[in-house]
């Protein structure tokens, strides 16, 4: 690991997690206005795109950081077996699950079952196909569904609260299946899908609209559901922070668009790739 990555190890991750989202969450005026106008700041943030268009208009950090789009400022691909960004941010890697593994970055590689906490899950999704989506700061922080399905079972992983970027990508072996995350299950005219909401340093936490806001414990949760989405519906958000990942099985045969490579902007609803259902 280099410096920075290392460094990490030794900082009080979720202590540190902890205030954050305290100060995040407060409603004092002096407080959030000045972490609003900071951040903003900071990464040249503009509302254009956004339903409240004054930083007055947002009752803390938390609701300003995941601030709603106007309606109409991102178009969902329609395409009948397309899979589409659940997120604005930058493709971190995306491709084919090979031997059981996701490639994290040049040279590394992490398994599937231990992304999501279950070897029967990882030994489904052994051959499939993967796209992981980095959302840095100033991006929109809602994730929305790649795909339509119907969300069956959510599984919240402990773990650390590495950052999450290039760096510490290389840097740190086993980093999304490290950190703390939340496994959404789905099933799909493709077979059983997931998107996996992967935390990071400074997350105050992780929210899906089926499960409301996880509470982090020492222990794995699991909840059932039976809640549909359609493709474009939001699932949930960040409160600062973080990466989603898509993941498909073999039979979906997916094949990602050309020119998406590491490093490729993309934004929420964009076509990634297409599927074929069973």
């Amino acid at each position: 690991m280099n410096l920075f990555t290392t460094l990490q190890q030794f900082v009080p991750q979720q202590q540190m997690s902890k205030v954050a989202g305290r100060l995040a969450a407060s409603r004092h005026p002096y407080v959030k206005r000045a972490f609003i106008r900071s951040f903003a700041k900071a990464y040249n943030v503009s509302l254009d795109e956004y339903e409240r268009q004054s930083f007055n208009a947002y009752e803390s950090f938390n609701d300003f950081f995941t601030r709603e789009l106007k309606g109409d400022a991102r178009i969902i691909d329609s395409s009948a077996d397309g899979i589409v960004s659940p997120a604005d941010g930058i493709i971190s890697q995306l491709g084919q699950i090979s031997d059981h593994k996701l490639l994290q970055a040049k040279g590394r590689h992490y398994d599937i079952g231990q992304l999501l906490a279950d070897s029967e899950d990882g030994k489904y999704f052994a051959d499939g196909s993967f796209a992981t989506v980095y959302l840095a700061p100033s991006d929109y922080h809602r994730v929305h569904m790649p795909f339509a399905g119907t969300l069956t079972k959510t599984r919240y992983i402990p773990g650390t609260l590495f950052s999450v970027n290039n760096v510490t990508a290389a840097n740190v072996p086993d980093l999304f299946a490290r950190n703390e995350r939340l496994v959404c299950l789905f099933d799909t005219k493709y077979g059983k899908a997931a998107v996996v909401m992967v935390g990071a340093m400074i997350v105050a936490g992780i929210e899906t609209v089926a499960t409301g806001k996880i509470s982090r414990t020492d222990t794995i949760q699991e909840a059932l559901h039976n809640m549909s989405f359609k493709k474009g519906d939001e699932l949930g958000r960040f409160y600062l922070g973080s990466t989603a990942i898509i993941v498909l099985p073999k039979a979906a045969k997916a094949d990602w668009q050309d020119g998406l490579t590491a490093n490729s902007i993309v934004q929420m609803g964009q076509l990634l790739g297409v599927a074929k259902p069973q």
